[in-house]
Parts: structure tokens; C-alpha cells; sequence
């Protein structure tokens, strides 16, 4: 598997399975923009082991809900590299809560930025990709979009509605030759999930057929296939990387 010349873009890339995903594709020979939300530092960083890699990069600080920023970010990767080939749409917030102790900023701010963020990005790779006649777009959900879980009805509901944008999306620009799919994790080990006590991963062990949680590399390989040629006959997909804990 490789990706060879293909010029991509990961929102979130700065860290955490966004970051894995950007050096896995730099690694498989990829061009890779990130954008970030604060750390210029971290994403810098980044950068710096994508060209060690082989491969050029860029970083883009750029909240993920401004709609003319996510133009402004794609026509700047297609004016630098001439195309924009694979977009993984990565960025997301949690704020956890009961329902009944949920206030409505906690359940605007999760909706906005992880779904609307993804409209943003998608719909300005649209034309280039339309242009080019091809490209991949890989959308991060997550099994809770599939199943739920008490305490984030917030995250849930965005989760679930990146299912049904993204189904709705390959359908359209099929056509076109623009894939659309979605990866949904399962618990995934990373920055956020180092804050979890032994007692919280001992139970996510038992929900979890295969026994473990996952390790950010068993998504990002996943993207990296769903990028890749190898994938050109699958559009409107959900995979769960969840080691069988949705099944």
C-alpha cells in the first residue's frame, strides 16, 4: 500500500489519532497538511516528521467551525501542491455529561465543531476534487455514533450524524469519482485517554471482545487503506476499528 504524490489534508493532525494518521500517510509516501487548533509548537513538530519522511508539509491554525477558513486552508494546499487528492476530516471535542446536568453550550459546541467542521472542509473539497475527476474523503467517527453511551448524547449525536452526511455525500459525487467513507473507533489509547483510570480501562477491556484498547497506529492504517487506490471500489462505508466492541 502506498500513497505516492497524493497530497492530502487531516484536520486535527497536530496530535492524538490525527497526528498518526498524518505521519502514517507521510511514511506511505504523502504529502500532508494538518490543521490545528492551538499548539503551534505540536504542529510544527508535525510537520518536521512528515518532510523527515519523505514527504512535504504544511500546518494551518484554523478553527475547525469557520466555514471560510476551510476554503481558505484547501485553496491554499491546491495552490502550493496543484491538488488536493485525500481529506480525512479528523477534528473533534468532547464535554461529557448527563443529559439532565448538560448545559446547551456543552451540547452547541460538541454539534458545531465536530459535524459542522465537517460540511466546512468537505464542501470546499468539492471542486477541486471535482476538477481533478477523483479524490477520497475519510470522515472519524466513532462507535458511539452507533451505539451511544450514557453521559454523551452530545458527542453521540454528532458522531451519528457524520454517518448519515457522509452516506448522503458519497452519493452524490460518486458520479465524480469522490469516495466518501467513514471510520468509526472504538476506545483508542492517546492523550485524551491517558486520563482514564485503570478502573475505567479494566471495564472497556471487558466490553471489548478483543480485550484491549485500540493504539491510534490500527486506525490510522485503516484511513491510510481507505486513502489509498486500493479502496477505489468502496464508497459510503462505516469501519469500526472497536476491536468488535459495536458488533
Amino acid at each position: 500500500m502506498n500513497l505516492h504524490q497524493k497530497n492530502c489534508l487531516v484536520t486535527g493532525g497536530s496530535r492524538g489519532i490525527g497526528k498518526s494518521i498524518a505521519l502514517t500517510f507521510a511514511r506511505l509516501g504523502a504529502n500532508v497538511a494538518i490543521t490545528y487548533a492551538r499548539s503551534s509548537e505540536a504542529a510544527e513538530k508535525v510537520v518536521e516528521e512528515i518532510q523527515a519522511a519523505g514527504g512535504k508539509g504544511l500546518a494551518f491554525q484554523a478553527d475547525a467551525v469557520d466555514f471560510n477558513k476551510a476554503e481558505e486552508v484547501i485553496n491554499e494546499i491546491v495552490k502550493q501542491w496543484g491538488a488536493l487528492d485525500v481529506l480525512v476530516n479528523n477534528a473533534g471535542i468532547t464535554r461529557d455529561n448527563l443529559i439532565l446536568r448538560m448545559d446547551e453550550k456543552a451540547w452547541d459546541d460538541v454539534i458545531t465543531t465536530n459535524l459542522k467542521s465537517i460540511f466546512n472542509y468537505s464542501k470546499a473539497a468539492t471542486k477541486p476534487m471535482m476538477r481533478a475527476r477523483g479524490g477520497s474523503i475519510i470522515n472519524i467517527s466513532s462507535v458511539v455514533g452507533i451505539s451511544g453511551n450514557a453521559g454523551q448524547s452530545n458527542y453521540a449525536a454528532s458522531k451519528a450524524g457524520i454517518i448519515g452526511f457522509t452516506k448522503s455525500f458519497a452519493k452524490e459525487l460518486a458520479s465524480r469519482n469522490i469516495r466518501a467513507n467513514v471510520v468509526a473507533p472504538g476506545y483508542i489509547l492517546t492523550e485524551m485517554t491517558e486520563q482514564l483510570s485503570e478502573k475505567v480501562l479494566d471495564a472497556i477491556k471487558q466490553e471489548t471482545p478483543l480485550g484491549r484498547a485500540g493504539e491510534a497506529d490500527e486506525v490510522s492504517n485503516t484511513v491510510a487503506f481507505l486513502a489509498s487506490d486500493l479502496s477505489s471500489y468502496i464508497t459510503g462505508e462505516v469501519i469500526r476499528v472497536d476491536g468488535g466492541m459495536a458488533m
